[in-house]
């Protein structure tokens, strides 16, 4: 497994995390539950977005990695 398919799989799997806990933000009547998974999801949501400015670094580093799109 190349560094940019386990970095890719990783970018999905916080896409996919920052979407569950928005879910069980929107989907719980608890307030303090609430701002936990919303806290979290924003967490999640950034270390989504520094994975997918690796991603894309290592696309301009490595334009073998330009050919798979």
């Amino acid at each position: 497994m190349t560094v940019m398919t386990k970095l890719e799989t990783a970018l999905a799997s916080a896409k996919g995390l920052a979407a569950d806990l928005k879910t069980f933000s929107l989907d719980t009547d608890n307030q303090s539950a609430k701002q936990m998974f919303s806290s979290l999801s924003t967490n999640a949501d950034d270390m989504a977005q520094m994975i997918e400015d690796r991603v894309n670094q290592i696309k301009t580093e490595e334009p073998q990695y330009n050919q798979q799109q």
